[in-house]
């Protein structure tokens, strides 16, 4: 196993990780919001989605096929975005409350950069004729 994939396990893992440490919080109504816990919101549950798509990614990295690797370059490209989407989400002013956001949101982020950049530095394996 290389490096790049190595490492690329360990960024998901961050990920997952993440999900279940608080993402959002806003301190005049009491609420903190994780990735899987969003009562009080409209939110719903961005985390799960989060958790599906690193541990995907995780499969995908053990797997030494090519077009499977091929795969996990949507799939890590859908983390990366899927998570950005969550920071604006959860970042965002709404009616003139900000929540603080928290370091476990952008650490998911920065996660799935790794990931997708592991993703793209793996070598496809050599297919013998």
């Amino acid at each position: 196993m290389s490096k790049t994939s190595v490492i690329g396990i360990i960024a998901a893992v961050v990920a997952i990780v993440c999900t279940f440490f608080p993402w959002a919080v806003i301190e005049s109504r009491q609420l903190v919001f994780t990735g899987l816990n969003t009562t009080g919101s409209r939110f719903g549950e961005p985390g799960k989605l989060n958790i599906f798509l690193a541990a995907l990614a995780i499969i995908i990295f053990l797997v030494k096929n090519k077009w499977v690797m091929r795969m996990n370059l949507f799939v890590s490209g859908f983390l990366l975005a899927w998570s950005f989407r969550n920071m604006l989400l959860f970042s965002r002013c709404e009616a003139g409350i900000c929540p603080q956001t928290g370091i476990a949101l952008y650490i998911s982020v920065a996660a799935a950069v790794v990931v997708f950049v592991c993703v793209l530095l793996t070598r496809n394996p050599v297919v013998k004729k």
